[in-house]
């Protein structure tokens, strides 16, 4: 196509160039427009999508949510306060402790505990020359690594060794207990509390004397079963790390007493803690009733 006559070139190409112009500019609207509604497109469809999980929650986004309270956790995982004692645990814990046996199936058990106490007593007032009272806390059923990570330290950990069952228990003696027989032994004042040092081993001197009690209380074990049947408790060894007084698998069910010994002002708490594999060749007579001929 040439141009007019009276045209010059200079005015041809102005001209063409702003035709170039305003097709450009018709482009670019031309693709603002497609990729507007191509968004519009895509929000409805996640719209859409949305409204659908919605409906399939039951009606309702961020109300039909519910979130469970604390009782309710509990509930599940088997943890709520049972109204009575014999009540069953329920949820997860119940599936864990289902192999758990408790001691309150072995009647005689919570005699020979009970008979230990008595003679504990007139044995370590013989042992402090002191007025000495033995309790019996609480008799629980509990896994051996459970109890191993609840041992409160420092404290001193005594294996021991049943000769006739040929199987070994444990004894935790507690820092208090171990202060407090160590002042008494060496005739500390009545009336003031056994000090407690932080940060630092047990000596050889403490280890000796907590270990002469330990004895004297071995003896009351065995004699607080030779009625039942004859056992002799054997001392092994005396720990503080109680990775080094492993004497079961973790899982391994086991009987745990809990005694508190008081020498007036002073005194601490002792466990004894025997695998019910220990008890496995007197479960029979362990099943039994209290029969009080032998026992009185």
């Amino acid at each position: 196509m040439s141009p007019p006559s009276d045209v010059t070139d200079k005015d041809w190409e102005a001209a063409m160039a702003d035709a170039d112009a305003d097709g450009g500019d018709a482009a670019a609207k031309g693709g603002d427009n497609e990729a507007d509604a191509m968004a519009a497109e895509w929000e409805a469809m996640l719209g859409g999508a949305d409204e659908d999980v919605g409906g399939m929650g039951g009606g309702g986004g961020r109300d039909s949510t519910r979130v469970l309270n604390q009782d309710e956790i509990d509930s599940l995982l088997g943890f709520d306060e049972a109204g009575d004692e014999g009540e069953q645990r329920s949820g997860i814990q119940a599936i864990l402790n289902s192999a758990l046996v408790s001691y309150e199936r072995l009647p005689m058990l919570e005699v020979v505990f009970d008979r230990l106490v008595r003679m504990m007593t007139t044995s370590l007032r013989n042992f402090t020359s002191d007025n000495v009272e033995v309790s019996l806390d609480d008799i629980l059923s509990q896994r051996f690594g459970d109890y191993l990570n609840s041992i409160p330290l420092p404290a001193m950990l005594t294996v021991f060794k049943a000769e006739e069952w040929d199987n070994y228990g444990l004894m935790t003696v507690d820092s208090s207990m171990i202060y407090s027989i160590v002042d008494v032994l060496l005739g500390g004042r009545r009336g003031t509390a056994a000090m407690r040092v932080e940060g630092r081993p047990y000596t050889t001197i403490e280890r000796t004397l907590v270990e002469r009690m330990i004895h004297v209380v071995l003896a009351d074990l065995s004699a607080a079963f030779d009625p039942l049947s004859p056992v002799t408790f054997r001392f092994d060894r005396l720990e503080t790390n109680p990775r080094f007084a492993t004497i079961s698998q973790p899982s391994n069910a086991c009987v745990v007493a809990r005694l508190r010994i008081d020498m007036e002002d002073r005194g601490g708490r002792l466990e004894i803690l025997i695998p019910f594999a220990t008890l496995e060749p007197v479960r029979e007579l362990l099943l039994q009733m209290f029969m009080g001929e032998k026992f009185g």
